[in-house]
Formats: structure tokens, C-alpha cells, sequence
């Protein structure tokens, strides 16, 4: 696969998905300035929340300011994707209508 063909299946995108299942494994790729948009807030709140953290912090603390938070926002993140995104499923490259239409 070359970068014209993962272009073309991007850009294929008639429904306006934010994310689209990644090529290979399971899961999203941003493909739209929405879903990169959401997934910069995502690292900007996870930096935020990892400066809250020291080596000196109790366990408790750690808990409540940084894992809790952190599993809150990974929730909120794969519901974006789930709302915004292609259905999930395993891939193992570019799907077999796009392989065929190519050749």
C-alpha cells in the first residue's frame, strides 16, 4: 500500500466521520480537524493532569488527581469515537471494495 491509496481511502468519506478505523488492528483514526481537534484536548487534559503528580505524591492522591481523572477522559474519548467514528471492527489494511476498485 502506498501514501495515494491510504489518501484515497481517507478522504473517501461520504458520511463525514471524524474518525475512521485505523488500517491495521482495531481501533480510530482522526481524519477530519474535529476528531484531531478532540484528540489534542484529550493530550492537553492528560499533560494537565500528569503535572498534578510527583514523586512525593501518597498513593490516595495519585488515585483520586491523576488515575481517576485519566480513566474519566479515556471514557469521554472513546465515546467521541464511538458517536463520530466508523463502527469499529478489525482490519487488516485497506478493505476489500477499495483493493478491488484499485487494481
Amino acid at each position: 500500500m502506498d501514501l495515494k491509496e491510504y489518501k484515497e481511502y481517507v478522504n473517501d468519506n461520504p458520511k463525514g466521520y471524524w474518525f475512521k478505523r485505523k488500517l491495521y488492528g482495531w481501533g480510530w483514526t482522526p481524519v477530519k480537524w474535529q476528531g484531531w481537534a478532540v484528540i489534542g484536548v484529550y493530550l492537553v487534559f492528560v499533560l494537565a493532569l500528569s503535572l498534578t503528580v510527583d514523586e512525593s505524591s501518597p498513593d490516595r492522591e495519585v488515585y483520586f488527581t491523576f488515575l481517576l481523572p485519566l480513566a474519566i477522559l479515556t471514557f469521554l474519548l472513546l465515546g467521541i469515537c464511538y458517536k463520530k467514528g466508523e463502527s469499529p471492527a478489525w482490519m487488516w489494511g485497506l478493505p476489500k471494495k477499495d483493493k478491488e476498485e484499485n487494481n
